[in-house]
């Protein structure tokens, strides 16, 4: 049975998905339709096509894929790329088809990460551009905008560390705003050239195409940005709920379509006088003087929100790297008590503001950024759509792998698109992408060879020559916690300390911290006597639960007084692997990132050839 949710709570929790989910897609607005028509006159037939393309791209790319199809699955109520992943692992047994959807899902991750880089960017610089529109202020230097947009940058950055968790509910409410005022301008413009409605037919779509060649295909590649974002409608279901989400983008929905429309308007009655400029802008700036510099500041606090919803994007997405084991261990700080998504990773944080001020120094305008942004983002869309119709067809749901195979075609098409843009700046979108992917390759292949040179020893044997040591009576007093990867298998360092040094206590307890392929939940498997003096924990928890080891611990009525750890000291002379060895050293071992208490920690370094 549904919980029933009172109309205070249903309008609380879509304004709060406005707020958290929609800063991306909603001020595409900003920047789409000016950078489209850069490479295309703004002649009747080519406005009523262009809309008509925003209009259907909206429709398949966002509402269809990812509204209707992708949110009707999800592990947990969670969502996104790697849950997609999952869910498909979960039904195909072992084979070359899980190795093929693991590496697809790898490029996906690495191009979301790759898009995060662009898309705090092109949201500010854009933002900052529109100074240049304000009454009597005169000309703004290129090297100012970029100056202002760098430090705005910094500053966003730097509030990181302290979560959003305080200044997250007013999110909702200016994004509501935003969109309010994108659909008031678009209205006021629409009202005057209504005809640009007939744009709501397929038609005008396909002539465009039809009609325009390889500049169709260039236009494509721009119209792409009206749905850049829309991922985040099913990324971010587990932290709001299907259904807040999906109410929000049908208002959301309609602001959008209605300011472009109103742009569309707008262009067609000053297409005498057309020179390229930014046509958001202009239309507000002519529509109402007064209101031009509060419009201005409403988009810079619309597209620092859009920033900050991609930013925690990334946090998200590298932890759930983590806790997958395809990244290696960072430093988490969990900013928020109630909030499981609000954490925060410093070297993610710096590596981010690093790249965005470097992108922003090499493009330095909105319109040069644009021709590097869609590649990513297209790419994820269509791994994403051919995952869902893998996944419908093995439940064999007919008319959704139809509407599934309507959508990729169309990812298709886009994907065609952007690959023009590789030449004019795209190839930064696969720069930036190639970095993540090349350490999750890197990582993965490295615990795979570390894992092989691992000389574990049966917990059967183990068990026979800790008896005999336990037997004799010359034991500590107090628990003894060591770490093992499984519970089969007692670790080389555990070996060393207990049977090579005689290190018994009076209890000794192997935990094992095992990752499941579901989001959320913790379950705790206790072994209280393997054998007399000796237990085993494993504690299953979900790849994006909070991992409180001392916690389980207490709850369990489990007090150690000392917790041994063992550190990898690799060593190989394969080049790959060596730097592999090198990030394992500079990065942080795994009772760090579990927050262990150092006063009890002991470390055992086992030396491993690969």
């Amino acid at each position: 049975m549904k919980p029933k949710y009172s109309l205070t709570a249903s309008t609380l929790d879509i304004l709060k998905a406005i707020g958290l989910v929609f800063g991306d897609i909603g001020t595409s607005p900003i920047y789409t339709l000016t950078v489209i028509f850069l490479l295309t006159p703004p002649t009747l037939k080519n406005v009523l096509g262009i809309l008509s393309l925003v209009f259907w791209t909206l429709i398949i790319l966002v509402t269809i894929e990812y509204a209707f199809l992708a949110m009707s699955l999800s592990s947990k109520g969670e969502g996104g790329i790697i849950v997609l992943k999952e869910i498909l692992r979960g039904s195909i047994k072992r084979g070359r088809s899980i190795i093929f959807i693991t590496f697809l899902s790898y490029i996906g991750v690495s191009l979301l990460m790759g898009d995060g880089v662009i898309t705090p960017a092109i949201s500010i610089l854009s933002a900052v551009e529109g100074l240049e529109l304000i009454p009597g202020l005169g000309h703004i230097s290129q090297n100012t905008i970029v100056f202002i947009t760098i430090t705005i940058t910094i500053i966003l950055f730097s509030f990181q560390s302290r979560g959003t968790d305080k200044v997250a509910s007013s999110f909702g409410p200016i994004m509501f705003l935003w969109f309010l005022s994108l659909f008031i301008s678009g209205l006021v413009s629409l009202s005057k050239n209504p005809t640009v409605l007939t744009a709501f037919s397929p038609h005008y779509a396909i002539e465009f195409m039809t009609h325009n060649g390889i500049t169709g295909f260039f236009v494509l590649s721009e119209v792409i940005l009206c749905a850049t974002g829309g991922e985040a409608l099913y990324a971010d279901m587990g932290h709001l709920g299907r259904e807040p989400i999906r109410k929000a983008w049908y208002l959301v929905f309609i602001a959008l379509v209605i300011n472009y429309f109103g742009q569309g308007a707008f262009l067609l009655e000053h297409a005498n006088n057309y020179n390229n400029f930014n046509i958001l802008f202009t239309m507000v700036k002519t529509q109402a003087h007064f209101l031009y510099i509060p419009f201005l500041i409403l988009t810079l606090l619309a597209t620092i929100i859009a920033s900050q919803a991609m930013i925690s994007a990334m946090f998200s997405l590298v932890y759930q790297g983590i806790r997958t084991y395809i990244f290696p261990l960072m430093r988490v700080k969990y900013t928020s008590t109630h909030l499981k998504s609000q954490i925060y990773i410093s070297a993610v944080n710096k590596g981010l503001l690093i790249s965005v001020i470097f992108m922003i120094l090499l493009f330095k305008k909105s319109q040069n950024l644009a021709a590097a942004y869609g590649l990513a983002v297209t790419a994820t869309m269509t791994i994403s759509t051919f995952f869902m119709i893998w996944i419908f067809k093995r439940h064999n749901m007919i008319w959704k792998i139809l509407l599934s195979v309507l959508v990729f075609i169309v990812n298709i098409t886009f994907l065609i698109a952007v690959l023009f843009k590789i030449p004019h700046g795209g190839y930064w979108s696969i720069i930036i992408a190639s970095i993540p992917l090349f350490t999750i390759i890197l990582w993965t292949l490295g615990n795979r060879a570390v894992h092989k040179a691992f000389r574990s020893l049966p917990l059967d044997t183990f068990i026979t020559s800790f008896d005999q040591i336990y037997s004799t009576g010359n034991i500590l007093p107090g628990t003894a916690l060591f770490f093992a990867k499984d519970l089969d298998m007692v670790p080389p360092y555990m070996v060393h300390c207990t049977i090579g040094s005689n290190i018994v206590y009076e209890h000794n307890i192997m935990i094992s911290i095992q990752t499941m392929d579901k989001p959320f939940g913790i379950q705790k498997l206790f072994e209280p006597e393997i054998t007399e003096g000796l237990s085993g924990l494993e504690v299953q928890i979900g790849y994006l639960e909070k991992v409180d080891v001392m916690k389980i611990l207490k709850e369990l009525q489990i007090e150690p007084k000392v917790i041994f750890y063992g550190v990898d000291d690799v060593h190989t002379k394969k080049t790959f692997l060596k730097l592999f060895a090198l990030i394992k050293r500079i990065t942080p071992n795994f009772v760090q990132f579990l927050d262990l208490p150092y006063q009890k920690l002991h470390g055992v370094i086992t030396r491993i050839e690969i």
